[in-house]
């Protein structure tokens, strides 16, 4: 198997990359079922967050050596098809309603920081080595590079694709890859369940519904037309039975529904 799942009974879904032997490294396989299991459970209203690590040494090393050989021989249209399936599946973890968080640590190269870049929280263990290494193959990071500009801007690109230079959790942390650091794994469990009590809090709906708003918004210039769609998004919230609900508890001095203890 290349992926392990499961959800818990708190309603977090824990996603782990299963091919330690090759510091879980792209296949097509991996690509697919990467997939389908965010589609899958980003669809499922019983869920609150994903968490998304790699078992073994490594997070993930991006692509697979001996995929990669075999991609030296397609055509043109099957290396297409190839890359886009790879995007279809950076999309479905860069769009799923749910909270994505990433636990890394060992080697993230290539689209292993696609995935990074498709998180929505990242904390790194101390030790973890990051690398955009496609031009030294004689590639470029295309099909990875809407989500990793998205997430570190134009400036941290023009030098980190061009160099393919490693760098550390620290160098990820200041050019916005990633979000904490952790000396190591139960200090990054920490981190991730300080996260999730916060997650817990919220609003599911709402949460989903500020992922789409970011997404929307990142990049546009505030115009009359943005004003109008960010005031229409707010009174919906507003006349949702969620936000019916966060306001009638809060002037009840009591937690909402969605954050009651089990």
């Amino acid at each position: 198997m290349s992926l392990i799942s499961n959800i818990d009974a708190n309603g977090i879904a824990r996603i782990t990359l299963n091919r330690p032997e090759r510091h879980n490294a792209f296949n097509a396989e991996t690509v697919l079922d990467l997939s389908l299991t965010f589609l899958t459970i980003g669809q499922n209203p019983s869920v609150r967050a994903i968490i998304l690590s790699g078992a073994g040494k490594s997070f993930c090393a991006g692509a697979d050596v001996n995929w990669m050989r075999q991609a030296a021989d397609y055509s043109v249209e099957q290396n297409q098809e190839d890359a886009l399936n790879l995007s279809t599946m950076l999309n479905a973890i860069n769009t799923c309603p749910k909270p994505v968080i990433a636990h890394v640590h060992g080697t993230v190269s290539g689209g292993g920081v696609g995935l990074v870049a498709c998180a929505d929280m990242v904390v790194a263990e101390e030790g973890t080595v990051f690398r955009l290494s496609e031009v030294r193959l004689g590639l470029t990071p295309a099909t990875i590079s809407p989500f990793v500009i998205a997430k570190i801007g134009q400036s941290h690109a023009r030098r980190l694709f061009l160099t393919a230079e490693a760098f550390g959790e620290q160098d990820a942390r200041a050019f916005g890859l990633i979000h904490e650091t952790a000396i190591d794994r139960d200090a990054a469990h920490a981190q991730i369940t300080y996260w999730l009590s916060h997650l817990h809090a919220a609003a599911p709906g709402a949460v989903a519904d500020a992922k789409a708003l970011i997404a929307h918004v990142a990049g546009q210039p505030i115009t009359d037309s943005l004003r109008h769609e960010t005031a229409h998004r707010i009174a919906a919230r507003r006349a949702s039975s969620e936000g019916k609900e966060g306001l009638k508890a809060f002037l009840e001095k009591r937690r909402p529904l969605w954050s009651q203890p089990d």
